[in-house]
C-alpha cells in the first residue's frame, strides 16, 4: 500500500467517526492535542479534541438520524514523511462541511492533529 492509499484509509475512519459518532473510535482518528476550528454564523469557533469529543458524544449521530451519507476526499498531500493535509467534504446531519484536515503520523498511525472547518451548505430539512 503507497503512503497516500495509506493516508486515504485513515480519512475513510474520519468519515466512519464522522456519521457513526463510534466515541470508542475517536482515538484512532484525533490526536489528543488536536484543534477543531472554524467559522460558524460570522464568529471563530474553536474546541479542543476533548471539547469536540463530548460535543459529537451529546448529539445524535447523523446513522442514528438516518441521514444520507455523503462524503468525498477532495485532495490529499503528502508533505513530508510525517505530515500530511487533506481537504475533505463531508455531509453532518443538515449540514455539509469543507473540512481541511491536518495529519502526522504519530507512532505510526496517521491522527486528525488540527481540523479547520467550512460550512459549504445547509439542507433543507428533509433531504
Amino acid at each position: 500500500m503507497t503512503e497516500i492509499q495509506t493516508i486515504a484509509s485513515a480519512i475513510n475512519g474520519y468519515f466512519d467517526l464522522m456519521y457513526d459518532a463510534d466515541d470508542k473510535r475517536f482515538p484512532d482518528v484525533f490526536h489528543e492535542a488536536c484543534l477543531v476550528h472554524g467559522l460558524r454564523e460570522g464568529k471563530l469557533t474553536a474546541w479542543s479534541a476533548s471539547e469536540f469529543r463530548d460535543m459529537m458524544r451529546n448529539r445524535p449521530s447523523p446513522a442514528a438520524l438516518k441521514s444520507p451519507r455523503d462524503q468525498e476526499i477532495l485532495s490529499i498531500e503528502h508533505t513530508l514523511p510525517e505530515l500530511a493535509t487533506a481537504k475533505v467534504r463531508v455531509r453532518i446531519g443538515q449540514t455539509g462541511f469543507i473540512d481541511h484536515l491536518t495529519y502526522h503520523r504519530v507512532d505510526g498511525k496517521w491522527l486528525v492533529t488540527s481540523k479547520a472547518f467550512h460550512v459549504a451548505q445547509v439542507f433543507p430539512t428533509g433531504s
